[in-house]
């Protein structure tokens, strides 16, 4: 028979062996150190100048002083002195310092929960990969406020780069929201999952709308100033109205088709009383005449003068501009 047990190498007694009482006191001691293990530190180097009986510390590689040449061990203050265990794979103990369980493998103290800090991915009832380093199946997803607020956040490296959102159908993408590409925010839809349509955009400088065949926007112009709106395509028609509930709209209000490639026109197809168009002069903010609003194309754009007063607001939309 052994004279120590298998796994915590507990001293057994021995058949017509005398004070037996010492052995089973240094088996109950062992007991006391291992069970309900709570570590002072890890990594230890140097034992502390006034420890407390019952005190633990697992070493480093290298310790000194009186605990030189035991590195790797458990130090252990007894009865004043210290005595030295030999960790064994799975071991555990409770680190004082850092309120975490640890387990001994290979050599090494380690957390039972491992640093949920720059992980290299995370899956949730599936795997996650180097592409999709957070990676869930579930029937749903819910992220919600902690006390008020709540705001997603997906972001890009630059403006030619994509921050988006796809929607797929057998693994084939079918729809897709975001900025693909541009500093326009974009839906798109396809049909095979390769080739993407636009369905609608909303661009980033002004806020205008745009659909196949449709644009819609709205420009804010100081008085005697123009503003300029880039056309969505070299032709089509738009309609154009001043929006102010505090000053008459229907007079400076139209609808004109227009050409702002190689042969630039403006034509009036109806026009309120206060509206001029001035074809493809270049307007300079009194080019027109006092108290109206007046229209010109130029190359990719649409010019706007207001000599109607102060600042004021222009809600334009744009037809047939494929």
């Amino acid at each position: 028979m052994p004279d120590l047990s298998a796994n915590l190498s507990l001293p057994y007694l021995l058949p017509s062996q005398a004070q037996k009482h010492v052995t089973h006191n240094e088996a109950l001691r062992q007991l006391d150190t291992l069970v309900q293990m709570a570590v002072q530190s890890f990594n230890a180097s140097e034992a502390p100048p006034a420890p407390e009986d019952g005190e633990i510390h697992a070493l480093g590689l290298a310790p000194t002083g009186v605990w030189a040449g035991q590195g790797g061990q458990l130090a252990v203050y007894n009865t004043n002195a210290w005595t030295f265990l030999a960790p064994k794979d799975g071991w555990r103990a409770w680190d004082m310092q850092a309120s975490e369980l640890k387990v001994y493998s290979a050599g090494v103290w380690l957390p039972i929960m491992p640093e949920l800090q720059n992980l290299e991915g995370v899956g949730v009832g599936t795997t996650s990969d180097a592409t999709n380093r957070l990676a869930v199946a579930s029937d749903a997803a819910l992220l919600t406020h902690a006390g008020s607020d709540h705001r997603l956040t997906i972001n890009k490296a630059g403006p030619t780069n994509t921050a988006s959102m796809v929607f797929q159908s057998n693994w084939s993408g079918r729809a897709e929201i975001g900025l693909t590409g541009d500093e326009d925010f974009h839906f798109r839809v396809s049909s095979d999952g390769s080739s993407f349509k636009d369905a609608l955009t909303l661009r980033g400088s002004d806020g205008a709308v745009t659909a196949p065949c449709l644009m819609s926007g709205s420009i804010d112009i100081a008085g005697d100033s123009v503003g300029y709106v880039p056309t969505p395509s070299a032709g089509g028609m738009f309609a154009i109205n001043l929006v102010d509930p505090l000053y008459p709209q229907a007079p400076h209000s139209g609808l004109f088709s227009f050409d702002t490639g190689p042969s630039m026109l403006l034509h009036t197809l109806a026009a309120g009383s206060r509206m001029d168009n001035l074809n493809t002069d270049t307007l300079t903010g009194t080019s027109g005449t006092d108290e109206y609003t007046s229209l010109a194309v130029r190359a990719g754009e649409l010019q706007i003068e207001n000599r109607y007063g102060s600042l004021r607001r222009y809600a334009y939309t744009f037809l047939n501009t494929y």
